[in-house]
């Protein structure tokens, strides 16, 4: 395994205004089981870093609606996934502070505190980084180019991917 800093953060935002407004016919769309946001994080992402994580389980992949890992879908699971320690194939990221954010790097959003609930991917930031210039594209809340501080929620947390571990 290596670890290579090749997530290309154009095909991510690229694939992001591409479908956010639609739905990829590749991917289920589980806006009627509970919403569709991790998902579309997880496809944007997953173009990005063209590489899947198959382990069960604790992966990160989409085979079909039914074969799907809990990090492809869940937002617990996803960051849990994305800011893993140990070695394994797949995006890589890290917890990272509102003014890191670049596009391409990922926003949680917890609307009733606790529990977070919503996965807003990046598409661009402004200067000085601000709620009101991050810009985000969504499923569930369907929505691109939308600043954060358009969002009511209670917490906010950010990832930034660093890289792709390559098998």
């Amino acid at each position: 395994m290596r670890f290579s800093q090749d997530y290309d953060r154009t095909a991510a935002v690229l694939y992001a205004h591409h479908w956010a407004y639609g739905r990829n016919p590749a991917f289920y769309d589980y806006e009627k089981l509970g919403g569709d946001c991790t998902n579309f994080a997880s496809q944007c992402i997953f173009a990005g870093s063209g590489v899947m994580n198959f382990t069960p389980t604790y992966g990160w992949y989409y085979i079909d609606a039914n074969q799907k890992a809990p990090a492809w879908t869940g937002v617990p699971y996803l960051y849990n996934f994305l800011t893993r320690r140990g070695p394994s194939v797949g995006p890589v990221g890290e917890p990272c502070a509102l003014e890191d954010l670049r596009p391409g790097d990922l926003a949680q959003l917890s609307f009733k505190g606790g529990e977070f609930q919503h996965s807003p991917i990046v598409v661009s930031t402004g200067w000085p980084i601000t709620l009101d210039n991050v810009l985000v594209a969504a499923h569930s809340y369907d929505a691109d180019n939308r600043p954060l501080s358009t969002y009511e929620f209670q917490d906010i947390r950010f990832i930034h991917i660093t890289g792709v571990m390559r098998p």
